[in-house]
């Protein structure tokens, strides 16, 4: 049968009850052994001395009374100093940790706006301010995973109702099986493809289980790579690509993850860059890192807009996003891949009608 105290403050209680009793033994080990000699050498009758056997037997009683009274009086007096110091620090250091584990219970059942009061100073309140830090993180990562929830059923039931009122009407004969229909069927069902295969980069990268092959790669070269293959959609738009590149811009990245990253950059550029105009792909090396820029003369954003660029399934004009195919994910995979290399991923902009630049930076070799 376990007979120790379970609770805090039990334990403290018992801890400082035990160190007021080792240190009474011990008093009174001491004074047992020791005190009659020295009582009487005070008193001067040493052993032997004619004065000493004649000594008394009712003073060196009177000595051991006087000195089991001053011993109950000191084990009575330290057994309430233990019960008042047990009970301070059952105030300072047992009541915030119930509270913390109260608070923690709360948050096991899913309330994760739950904080506790930092009170205390030292490991006490470090240990509170860590644990109101986790619940603020837990609580914006739930919030984030019911947004994604939604996005993914927003995004998903408009290319879903698309195709069901189509199939509908073909059904009925209402809408004839003409290449116009299933050109627009089919771009319906790509449109879902690639939110799917988005859906799954984007998980995969921010989850750390995208299978990295981290080496030194040239991103020169792979800035006239995607230039190259986006030229004749450029072209299309009549938009002039433009390659900038300083030596060495060599840096520790994933080949394919890093061409990902730059293509989506390229397209998006393309996507929102007035005709004519001119989009330019740069890189250099800034310190400890290789920086990579596309930068278009588009429409530009403000500030409010920046800060929400890399969120996922945030536009900053979502008619036009839809309308031109883009999912609203993009840039919230480039920010996942960046992380997940090493790197970081942000955008800047002069405002409205200044254009935009798109970097990611990312450990030179």
């Amino acid at each position: 049968m376990n007979l120790r105290p379970r609770r805090l403050r039990g334990r403290l209680l018992t801890a400082n009850l035990i160190v007021a009793g080792a240190t009474l033994g011990t008093v009174l080990v001491g004074v047992s052994l020791i005190g009659p000699g020295y009582f009487q050498e005070a008193m001067g009758h040493l052993a032997g001395d004619a004065m000493g056997e004649a000594m008394d037997a009712v003073t060196l009683a009177a000595f051991q009374e006087a000195v089991r009274t001053a011993l109950v009086a000191a084990a009575i007096t330290a057994l309430l100093a233990a019960v008042v110091v047990s009970l301070a620090l059952s105030a300072r250091i047992a009541g915030p940790v119930t509270r913390l584990v109260d608070a923690a219970r709360r948050i096991a059942a899913g309330h994760y706006a739950e904080r506790v009061p930092i009170v205390a100073e030292g490991e006490v309140g470090e240990l509170a301010t860590a644990f109101n830090q986790m619940s603020g993180s837990l609580e914006a990562t739930e919030r984030r995973r019911l947004e994604l929830v939604g996005d993914v059923a927003h995004e998903l039931r408009t290319p879903l109702t698309t195709l069901d009122g189509y199939l509908e009407g073909l059904q009925d004969g209402v809408i004839g099986p003409t290449q116009e229909t299933w050109t627009l069927l089919r771009n319906e069902t790509g449109r879902l493809t690639r939110l799917i295969g988005d859906l799954g980069d984007l998980w995969r990268a921010e989850a750390r289980q995208l299978p990295l092959r981290i080496e030194n790669v040239d991103v020169a070269v792979l800035l006239s790579e995607a230039a190259e293959r986006h030229a004749a959609d450029a072209a299309a738009r009549q938009i002039a690509l433009h390659v900038e590149s300083g030596a060495p811009t060599v840096a520790r990245a994933d080949r394919d993850r890093l061409v990902q990253v730059i293509g989506n950059y390229l397209a998006n550029a393309l996507r929102y860059a007035p005709a004519p105009s001119t989009v330019t792909l740069s890189a250099a090396r800034r310190g400890d890192e290789i920086v990579v820029a596309v930068r278009d003369e588009g429409p530009g954003l403000p500030g409010e807009q920046l800060a929400h660029l890399f969120d996922r399934f945030y536009r900053a004009d979502p008619s036009r996003s839809r309308a031109l195919g883009g999912s609203g994910i993009g840039l919230a995979i480039v920010r996942a891949l960046a992380e997940a290399m090493g790197g970081r991923a942000w955008a800047e902009s002069g405002g409205p009608g200044s254009g935009s630049a798109f970097y990611v930076a990312l450990p030179a070799a």
